[in-house]
C-alpha cells in the first residue's frame, strides 16, 4: 500500500498526473480542490473567511486520507504543498497505517505556460484562474519537500507519457 503526496503550483498537472496514476493503480484521490469547491457551494452567503475555509476543507482532506488508509487502499492526495504540516501529517499517517510514503512534485517553472494553463483550463470555483509572477515565483521556492526520504521531481513541461513510467517505477519502490 502507498501513500502519494502530490504537489506542485497550480497549473503544474498534479490532478492530470493523479488520474493517470488512478486509473492505471486502482488508487484512491483525495482532490484538494474538490473538498474546497464543496466547502465552498455549501457555505455560499455565509460570513467565512478564506482562511477558515481552508482549515475546514485541509481537515476534511486528511480525514478522508486516513480514513482510505485505514481501509487498506492505496491513496493520492493531490494539494499544493505548500506548509511543512503537510508533509508532517502525509509522513505520520503513512507511518501510522504501514503505507510506503511517496512524494511527487510537478515542476514547471515556465510562468507564461503555466498563465496559459490556467486560463484555459476547466476551473472549480476554488482553483484560481490567473496569478503574478511574484506569487508564482514565491510558491516555486516555497514549495516544501521531505528531508530524509527520497521524492520525484518531474518536469510537467514535458508531455505525461514522458515521465508517467518513471513516476510509476517510482511508487512501487518499497
Amino acid at each position: 500500500m502507498y501513500f502519494l503526496q502530490m504537489s506542485g503550483f497550480p497549473g503544474s498537472g498534479k490532478s492530470t498526473l493523479a488520474r493517470r496514476i488512478a486509473k492505471i493503480t486502482g488508487a484512491i484521490i483525495v482532490d484538494h480542490d474538490i473538498s474546497k469547491t464543496a466547502i465552498l457551494k455549501a457555505t455560499e452567503g455565509l460570513d467565512i473567511g478564506m482562511k477558515s475555509l481552508g482549515k475546514i476543507s485541509y481537515t476534511v482532506d486528511w480525514d478522508l486520507v486516513e480514513f482510505h488508509l485505514s481501509q487498506g487502499h492505496d491513496v493520492i492526495f493531490d494539494v499544493p504543498c505548500l506548509y511543512s504540516e503537510m508533509l508532517d501529517n502525509g509522513l505520520h499517517l503513512a507511518k501510522k497505517y504501514r503505507a510506503r510514503y511517496k512524494y511527487v512534485e510537478c515542476f514547471l517553472s515556465d510562468y507564461k505556460e503555466i498563465c496559459n494553463r490556467l486560463q484555459n483550463r476547466k476551473r472549480m470555483i476554488s482553483q484560481i484562474s490567473e496569478t503574478t509572477e511574484e506569487l508564482f515565483i514565491s510558491a516555486l521556492n516555497g514549495s516544501k519537500r521531505p528531508l530524509d526520504i527520497k521524492y520525484l521531481v518531474i518536469d510537467s513541461s514535458q508531455s505525461i507519457e514522458s515521465y508517467l513510467h518513471d513516476v510509476l517505477d517510482y511508487i512501487k519502490e518499497e
